[in-house]
């Protein structure tokens, strides 16, 4: 399996109202592509300093898997609806993830 991460620093502007759209159509998203068996996504809660102000946390079966994820055209949609005006800087990253460590 494979965890894919990614977070995000919001451009100046963005408010609760965005990020709030942003999260039910991520999830609405996530409901389409039956290839996630599992995802999360929401604002930073900021109980450390610093950090980005919002992650999502995707796992997948393999490599196709994540590509079906992030080239389906709801994961666009998203993208192109809310996501890309939002963005100033985006990180991502995955990791191998065996089924033990899914909990």
């Amino acid at each position: 399996m494979i965890l894919h991460l990614a977070s995000f620093r919001w451009a100046d502007g963005v408010t609760d109202d965005d990020v709030a759209r942003l999260t039910t159509a991520l999830t609405a998203m996530a409901a389409q592509i039956p290839e996630l068996r599992s995802y999360v996504a929401g604002p930073n809660l900021h109980l450390r300093p610093g950090g980005m102000d919002y992650a999502v946390a995707a796992v997948v079966d393999d490599e196709a898997g994540l590509h079906t994820y992030l080239d389906h055209p709801a994961h666009a949609q998203v993208y192109a609806d809310l996501m890309g005006d939002m963005l100033a800087e985006r990180a991502a990253a995955q990791l191998p993830l065996s089924a033990g460590e899914l909990r």
